[in-house]
């Protein structure tokens, strides 16, 4: 079985960043992909690349904002409003005006704005309610 290959495994050569993936090599893809999401109008060839790096930036929205309001003894529905409008906001200004992507690419602006939100609506609130449980709480 030394030359044959399992159906699922891509061919070496059509994607090496991708084997590096795999084998956990990739830490020049990542570093890629990153400093592409950190400079203005990059191109995204691959639409999946671009759609992780909004994930992720709503990630680490969520918990930044999750430890403010934890910290600011902020409650109730205006703190998830603020985050809600903070989060939504700042990915908005992201893609359309650093980026400036084609958002019908992707299905509309509509599917930006919503892609990865309520992950990182939980995450919030998980940070949240630990730093305000841990400061505020008697």
């Amino acid at each position: 079985m030394s030359g044959a290959r399992r159906k699922e495994e891509p061919p070496l050569s059509s994607h090496p960043q991708q084997h590096l993936v795999a084998n956990g090599g990739g830490g020049a893809l990542r570093g890629s992909v990153w400093g592409k999401a950190l400079r203005s109008d990059s191109a995204w060839e691959d639409k999946d690349e671009f759609l992780d790096v909004i994930y992720w930036f709503r990630q680490i929205i969520a918990v930044i904002l999750g430890v403010i309001w934890g910290v600011v003894p902020l409650k109730g529905f205006v703190g998830i409003a603020i985050f809600c409008l903070i989060n939504a906001g700042v990915l908005y200004l992201y893609f359309s005006s650093f980026q400036q992507i084609d958002e019908e690419e992707y299905g509309g602006t509509w599917e930006l704005t919503k892609e990865g939100f309520m992950t990182s609506f939980a995450l919030f609130l998980v940070v949240w309610i630990i730093f305000y449980t841990a400061i505020h709480y008697d």
